[in-house]
């Protein structure tokens, strides 16, 4: 059963490995590979750093989202950051994307679903962006473990286009849920 709490803030790509992504007015997701015309789109690894470690491994990371919340958090932190900076091609607001269970899926406007696959990594890269950027977005929970807060990896599960103020659907998976882990 899948709930309706989100909305679709932003979304962009980037047909180069830049680390940011010009916000666009909607993108194309394609069943199976990712983000219409972003570098990172493919059935193998895209990333970089991933591709260079097995380029014939599944790609985990075909859609990157990230929770505008974090972006709130940032500001009143004295970050300056807006949407897409972060490399993500959804920013959704009013989902924890972090504390969902792998496997998640997302019902982004009225056809598209992406599968979560697991954490994003933050990389050094942020601190180009700004100074102190990449420590963060990292945090410790209660019991003292490492919190990645820049975001969630997917894939497409079905295509379709997504655009600014489409609704988000969540469909959990069935128990026992798996916590999100670095892809």
């Amino acid at each position: 059963m899948a709930s309706s709490n989100g909305v679709v803030e932003a979304v962009g790509r980037s047909s180069t490995h830049s680390i940011s992504k010009p916000n666009l007015g909607s993108i194309r997701l394609i069943a199976g590979l990712g983000v219409a015309d972003d570098a990172h789109q493919g059935e193998t690894a895209q990333h970089l750093s991933h591709a260079a470690g097995g380029p014939d491994g599944p790609n985990l990371r075909q859609v990157h989202l990230i929770h505008a919340e974090l972006h709130d958090e940032l500001r009143k932190s004295g970050f300056s950051i807006a949407a897409g900076e972060m490399g993500e091609n959804i920013t959704a607001r009013g989902i924890d994307l972090i504390s969902l269970p792998l496997g998640a899926r997302l019902i982004l406007g009225s056809s598209a679903v992406v599968e979560i696959t697991g954490l994003r990594n933050p990389c050094a890269k942020l601190d180009e962006l700004q100074k102190g950027l990449m420590r963060a977005v990292l945090g410790r929970d209660d019991e003292g473990r490492l919190v990645r807060k820049a975001g969630v990896m997917s894939i497409v599960v079905s295509g379709g286009e997504v655009g600014i103020g489409d609704p988000i659907a969540v469909e959990l998976p069935p128990h026992p849920h798996r916590r999100l882990e670095v892809v």
